[in-house]
């Protein structure tokens, strides 16, 4: 069964994008999609087939090394992501070769979210319709013509030390490929469309990365393509 089509998923998914419209309409502009609960873990836990997908918009997005408010925040997170850039529309169903050449460019991101309720088999539709625990995207100024991540290594530092390495970044997301094709097919079952121009983050290169009370700063770096930052304040 398509992920669209599990009738939790399906019903976040219609209040989502039914919040997305509105918000349009009073003048907000859209940035583009996310990705979420991905992980294969994640995935068994809450009975589904493939990762969800949120919308991200323009007011979200951060430049790197700004200073966010954690106040009001009951579990922050932060997750270290790839983001995508399109050249062009991607149509449902297209191939790999297509989705590819679909893709402008790929750069360093930070999601910050709010896991607040944490995801649950019976709580999807809940989860989807706050979009996913979206708060703010923090994208790199640096880029890296095309979609292809062979050769990359994703660094996550956290008070000043390398806590996380890999130079495999699709080995908990999946695909960067196949996440891009995911959204394109699941917003054409709910009468959206993926864009030229669309930012997707595509998912957590670790386990979302909880923000403890005494941390001031989090980064990300895609060697070699740059390094994204982010400082915190609780005012």
């Amino acid at each position: 069964m398509p992920v669209w089509d599990h009738p939790l998923v399906k019903k976040g998914m219609t209040a989502q994008l039914a919040t997305r419209r509105a918000r349009i309409a009073a003048g907000e502009k859209p940035l583009g999609w996310k990705v979420g609960l991905g992980a294969p873990a994640t995935m068994q836990k809450l009975g589904i087939e493939a990762p969800v997908v949120g919308y991200l918009m323009q007011r979200a997005l951060m430049l790197s090394g700004s200073t966010v408010s954690l106040k009001g925040y009951v579990r922050p997170v932060a997750e270290p992501e790839i983001a995508v850039r399109m050249a062009r529309d991607l149509a449902p169903g297209s191939a790999p070769d297509e989705t590819m050449a679909a893709i402008k460019e790929i750069l360093p991101a930070i999601e910050l979210a709010d896991l607040d309720p944490v995801p649950a088999p019976d709580n999807l539709d809940v989860v989807l319709a706050g979009d996913i625990f979206q708060r703010h995207v923090i994208l790199c100024g640096n880029t890296q013509p095309g979609g292809q991540v062979r050769g990359l290594t994703s660094r996550v530092t956290r008070r000043g030390i390398e806590t996380n390495r890999t130079g495999d970044p699709e080995a908990l997301t999946g695909k960067l490929i196949d996440i891009v094709a995911l959204v394109a097919d699941t917003l054409a079952a709910f009468g959206e469309k993926l864009s030229a121009g669309d930012i997707i983050i595509t998912g957590s290169i670790t386990p979302p990365q909880m923000i403890e009370a005494d941390e001031t700063a989090f980064s990300h770096a895609v060697d070699p393509i740059g390094e994204v930052s982010v400082d915190f304040t609780r005012d």
